[in-house]
């Protein structure tokens, strides 16, 4: 079993949800990202989601594009990322750890090396933005016999067919896109996005988690009412934005913000299925 299911199967038997914050790694310099990562554990996060800066994050609002544009300013890469990641290791090898980023810099390194050296430092999960199913017949094998999990994101739009295919071939979770645009975009229409959730859960046996738009401690508690999963990105690496010259700062601000998502999706009203 996957780090990524015994945390889930943790988490329902718990009658608890997970939550996933996301940072990019190297933002806003590499010795930034480790200790954060291990001090949003500490505040409650079950899962951490590892962005691979690019240069061209189509799916990532100004946020976090600015963030990989940092992260690379002070050249980080694939390989430094994985590097965090067993940084990480040597201090928590318990939380799953997924990666999220573009198809490129997999393919500069190869899938076949990306793979061995991911398994290597203790990546769980990879969630390629810009790799559709139909494309993913090299990557997700190997994947998949490395014991990582390949995580599909769905769409408003995706249609019955499209969401049996994303669980047939994903592993550890389905990630919904709760909006049609990019990270960090408009405010969420709350029982269209449950309506959603539902019609997955119909047809899919993986958890769903919600990203794209999570906010604050208020949404997070309202999504984890329907979903398995909350999201969290452009809330948190506005943080390091806003406090880059203070890092220190800018990991308290995180903090608070990953505990107070924790507490309300803790909340009586939050638990259950």
């Amino acid at each position: 079993m996957s780090r990524i299911q015994t945390t889930f199967t943790a988490l329902r038997e718990a009658g608890r949800k997970a939550l996933i914050p996301f940072l990019t790694a190297g933002d806003p310099k590499a010795g930034f990202t480790v200790p954060c990562m291990h001090a949003m554990v500490a505040a409650g996060a079950d899962i951490i989601e590892l962005g691979i800066p690019f240069s061209d994050p189509m799916a990532d609002g100004p946020v976090i594009q600015r963030a990989s544009e940092r992260a690379l300013a002070h050249k980080m890469s694939l390989r430094k990322t994985l590097a965090l990641v067993d940084e990480f290791r040597r201090g928590d090898n318990t939380t799953p750890v997924v990666l999220m980023g573009y198809l490129n810099p997999i393919e500069s390194l190869g899938y076949r090396p990306f793979v061995e050296r991911a398994r290597e430092v203790g990546v769980d999960g990879v969630l390629t933005v810009d790799l559709p199913p139909e494309e993913s017949g090299e990557l997700v094998p190997l994947m998949r016999d490395a014991g990582i999990d390949p995580i599909f994101l769905l769409a408003p739009n995706s249609g019955a067919e499209r969401i049996r295919t994303m669980s047939e071939l994903g592993r550890g979770y389905l990630y919904y896109v709760s909006l049609k645009g990019v990270t960090g975009a408009a405010n969420l229409d709350l029982e269209d996005v449950e309506r959603h959730i539902n019609a997955i859960k119909d047809i899919s046996g993986l958890p769903v988690g919600v990203g794209f738009g999570v906010k604050n401690a208020e949404m997070a508690r309202a999504i984890a009412c329907f979903a398995d999963a909350v999201v969290v990105g452009s809330a948190l690496v506005s943080q390091i934005e806003a406090f880059q010259d203070r890092p220190e700062q800018a990991q308290a601000e995180i903090v608070g913000i990953v505990r107070a998502m924790r507490e309300a999706m803790d909340s009586s009203g939050a638990r259950g299925s």
